[in-house]
């Protein structure tokens, strides 16, 4: 059974950082493609940043520079380090898995997801 657990929101002040685990069970972590996506209310789910099976990563244009995503197959864990948080990043952040080997920011290339943890940034 699959399972993606996802840790290490919370609220934070603008400019501050957080980071979040994703710990994977119940298949082949490595042989996947892992994202991390967003979801704010009244707002479609989107793409945050992507890793394909190794090292290769995609971001959207509103994190790149201040996200990194990593991943530690050894330990079936995926990351994402936010650093220089806004209130526009307010959002529940999901963790994702599918078997794509590139890192796709479109939701619907994933199969597999987690329950999200929320992120909130005060102004």
């Amino acid at each position: 059974q699959v399972q993606l657990v996802e840790s290490g929101g919370g609220s934070v002040q603008a400019g501050g950082s957080l980071r979040l685990s994703c710990a994977a069970s119940g298949y082949v972590f490595s042989r996947y493609s892992m994202g991390w996506f967003r979801q704010a209310p009244g707002k479609e789910r989107e793409g945050v940043a992507c890793i394909d099976r190794y090292t290769t990563t995609a971001y959207s244009d509103s994190v790149k520079g201040r996200f990194t995503i990593s991943r530690d197959n050894a330990k079936n864990t995926l990351y994402l380090q936010m650093n220089s948080l806004k209130p526009a990043d307010t959002a529940m952040y999901y963790c994702a898995a599918g078997a794509a080997n590139w890192p796709y920011l479109d939701p619907n290339k994933y199969d597999y997801w987690g329950q999200g943890t929320q992120v909130t940034v005060s102004s």
